[in-house]
């Protein structure tokens, strides 16, 4: 059998010594190559404890924006390192691994939305940030679960939009705001796992906790949901009511590890996945993209400068305005 060439592999899976304190090392490397790392509330917590800066897509793309580095490491999935490198153009942009996609983003290619604009002339493209440069090169603007309501309510009341990919997100956008978007009929294979009847099993066991949901959960999820937003809507809640003894939390597991940093005196219960029949099950729900991302991957990824992000010229000046726009309206 051939080995794989890192770049086959799309990571460097160099060895690294055992005896080595790889947090040490990675800070160490981000000293010498004026680096900074940038983690995604989704990522393992050890990787969490490491960044220089930890949050939510809107929160890392502002970062990013404004980053000094010489070099930034993108811990998260690949639209998020491509976020960074539109906005930093500069900078060197690293991605521990190539492979860590986004069930989302995947739904949405930029030759079929390029197509639905066509059969839909006069329409304005708003696009979920999880989504490739490509096609936010044909978006006018882009959006966040934090700001999505902020955002379409800067539009006129009669503005025609095609809202993309996440179709959960568009339909609870479309509820609270009154219009009627054409809603792409994408989803995150993470969120559309959570179901109701798991919430209502664990409410029945702790009928005290406050129910929290990712708008890119189902319309019925949401429905019986107290707090209703993105994660960094959810850590502020639970930070601004210590009073609240328990959460039942309904997005991707990562996000308890800075709940539980932040508010040590609170319970967060994670919402397992729909089980499906073959299924064993497990008692929270992960995006197995996110966790991609190693401390040796971030190691190798330091000390080889690869691999780093490069986005076609074309794309890029096209791509960088509707997020420019966004943090603009944001």
């Amino acid at each position: 059998m051939v080995k794989q060439s890192w770049k086959e592999k799309g990571f460097v899976d160099e060895p690294v010594d055992s005896s080595l304190d790889l947090k040490k090392e990675i800070r160490k490397l981000c000293q010498e190559k004026d680096a900074i790392i940038l983690a995604h509330y989704y990522t393992t917590g050890d990787i969490q404890d490491i960044a220089d800066f930890v949050g939510d897509s809107l929160a890392l793309a502002r970062k990013a924006a404004e980053a000094d580095a010489k070099v930034m490491v993108m811990c998260g999935v690949h639209f998020m390192a491509e976020t960074c490198k539109l906005l930093s153009p500069d900078k060197t942009v690293l991605c521990p691994d190539l492979t860590a996609g986004c069930s989302l983003a995947d739904s949405c290619k930029a030759a079929d939305l390029k197509a639905f604009k066509a059969e839909h002339p006069g329409y304005q493209v708003v696009s979920y940030v999880n989504t490739t440069a490509a096609v936010k090169a044909l978006t006018d603007c882009v959006v966040t679960s934090g700001n999505a309501k902020k955002v379409i309510d800067s539009f006129p009341a009669d503005a025609k939009i095609i809202f993309g990919p996440d179709y959960n997100l568009g339909n609870y956008i479309n509820s609270v705001t009154g219009r009627s978007m054409l809603l792409w009929n994408g989803g995150c294979h993470v969120h559309e796992k959570f179901s109701v009847s798991e919430i209502v099993k664990l409410k029945a066991e702790h009928p005290e906790a406050v129910v929290m949901a990712h708008l890119e959960c189902k319309a019925p999820v949401l429905a019986v949901a107290d707090v209703k937003g993105a994660t960094a809507t959810m850590l502020k809640y639970a930070q601004e009511h210590p009073e609240t003894r328990s959460f039942i939390v309904a997005t991707e597991a990562g996000i308890l590890h800075e709940l539980q940093r932040t508010c040590p005196n609170q319970e967060f219960i994670p919402v397992p996945p729909e089980v499906s029949e073959g299924s064993l099950g497990c008692s929270c729900n992960e995006c197995e993209y996110m966790k991609k991302n190693t401390l040796q991957k971030i190691y190798n990824a330091l000390k080889e400068g690869w691999p780093a992000i490069e986005i076609d010229a074309d794309v890029a000046r096209d791509a960088v305005k509707p997020i420019k726009r966004m943090l603009e309206l944001s």
